[in-house]
């Protein structure tokens, strides 16, 4: 008797899709990103003003999102989205830019933080040893720390959605509880002088060094500070459309999926302007721009908590690191089956294995991310690529305005909130930011276009091959 072919299974609720959306974005940026931030822009108001708009951005996107998502409830999220308003060979760019470092390199990076906080609590785990010498590149503990979690947790998800389910869930569930105490137990521990001084001249922009020293910016220099100060911001906000890639395992997709955009981003960003009001109540800004290895939280946990700090911050940081791989790994394969059932990508990514999960499609970006562990150039990639990620956010949300043109009968089941408005606010917003990148910080955006670009003699080189076996 022939068996049947394995389908999606929708296993996910509001809850479990609210929690990819939170869980994917907390990661270690909130923990790090705070420290290069105050040293860009230099004072409490700004730094709270760029979480402000990173957020405002964010959940701009994902109440846009949400239309696409209704009409296309379908594995692929982004990747359909772009395929159905523009043409197959800007959503294999944007797939291509997805596997080759955009989801691969920031799986690697999420990985190494799990690790490198682990570091903590068993030392043998430390960044700085080494456990092989190369010559072309060493290995330190971490870095073999982090391959074995991207997979344990592919091994996980291959076993189905369910496992996935349920170790997103729970993690994240907790990493939110933890947050909030850190937070709270913050605010209890608040200096009043300390922070009075930060709130002192509260929009005086300059740079500060980690000695204290300031250097003062004029105005479009300034500009450009808050732009490289958002490539942290936007790294820590990222992956919160992730449950778009996943939308033929959601329950009621039409309704949930926007629904849990707009809930997870909104707690994410709530959570991470309060992490940094905190933080400028219990350290000076010297304090937090000069923090040991950026590690504003364990700088800020040790005057919280005292000696132990440091143990609790490592704790939470590899709750929310292991979580927040669990999205990625989980959500980042739907992309590549959707590639894969267009013949953009390894044929047999578009299978699904027995437990109807893309089984294949896992261990193929296991392999990538664990090679991006190794060669530690992750960290470098993840900011030259914000440009593009802003990029495909941009022509993704324009896409709204395109398909309304073309297909303006087709079934909405839920419209943007704000159209046209949030929606064009946010193209202007990424532009800025875009533009800003450009003029001032160049190496945040030529090498992320190169990689993009790379895909399009790729694109057509596939495009060939498929041409020829339909003519055989």
């Amino acid at each position: 008797m022939k068996q049947p072919t394995p389908s999606f299974k929708s296993s996910l609720g509001l809850m479990d899709a609210t929690m990819l959306v939170a869980g994917s974005m907390i990661g270690s940026g909130i923990f790090i990103v705070s420290a290069d931030i105050v040293r860009n822009v230099g004072s409490s108001g700004w730094l709270i003003f760029v979480w402000l708009i990173t957020g405002f951005m964010t959940l701009a996107a994902a109440l846009s999102y949400g239309e696409l998502s209704a009409m296309f409830p379908k594995a692929g999220g982004q990747y359909v989205y772009l395929k159905e308003a523009y043409n197959p060979l800007m959503s294999f760019l944007y797939g291509w830019s997805f596997f080759a470092v955009i989801q691969t390199a920031t799986i690697a990076a999420v990985g190494v933080a799990f690790a490198k906080f682990t570091a903590y609590l068993f030392p043998v785990f430390s960044e700085d040893r080494i456990v092989a010498d190369l010559g072309f590149m060493t290995i330190s503990p971490a870095q073999l720390l982090s391959i074995c979690v991207i997979i344990l947790l592919t091994y996980m998800n291959t076993r189905g959605i369910q496992s996935g389910k349920l170790i997103q869930t729970s993690f994240t569930v907790v990493k939110l509880l933890s947050l909030g105490g850190l937070i709270i137990f913050g605010f209890w521990a608040i200096d009043r002088e300390i922070w009075k001084a930060n709130w002192s001249n509260v929009w005086d922009m300059h740079k500060l060094l980690p000695s204290g020293e300031k250097v003062s910016y004029t105005f479009v220099p300034a500009l450009g500070a808050v732009a490289a100060a958002m490539v942290g911001s936007i790294f820590s906000s990222d992956s919160w459309h992730n449950v778009t890639f996943i939308a033929g395992e959601v329950k009621n997709p039409k309704r949930n999926i926007g629904l849990s955009l707009f809930l997870g981003t909104f707690i994410v960003t709530i959570i991470y302007i309060a992490a940094n009001l905190m933080y400028t109540g219990v350290l000076t800004l010297p304090e937090i721009a000069g923090a040991e290895k950026d590690r504003v939280a364990v700088t800020a946990s040790q005057v919280i908590f005292g000696t132990s700090g440091t143990l609790i911050i490592a704790v939470m940081i590899m709750i929310s690191t292991f979580g927040c791989n669990n999205g990625l790994i989980m959500a980042g394969a739907r992309v590549y089956y959707s590639m894969a059932k267009d013949g953009m990508f390894f044929k047999k990514a578009g299978t699904l294995n027995t437990n109807s999960v893309p089984g294949y499609a896992l261990w193929i970006q296991c392999i990538f991310a664990s090679l991006w562990c190794l060669t530690g150039r992750y960290g470098d990639l993840l900011d030259m690529i914000s440009f593009v990620v802003v990029v495909f956010y941009m022509l993704t949300i324009a896409g709204i305005f395109i398909l309304r043109k073309k297909r303006p009968d087709a079934e909405r089941p839920y419209r943007a909130i704000g159209y046209p408005v949030l929606p064009v606010l946010y193209i202007l917003m990424g532009l800025a930011f875009c533009i800003l990148l450009i003029i001032f910080k160049p190496k945040f955006t030529w090498p992320g276009l190169i990689i993009t670009l790379i895909g399009i003699p790729i694109y057509y080189w596939i495009r060939s091959k498929n041409l020829n076996k339909e003519t055989v």
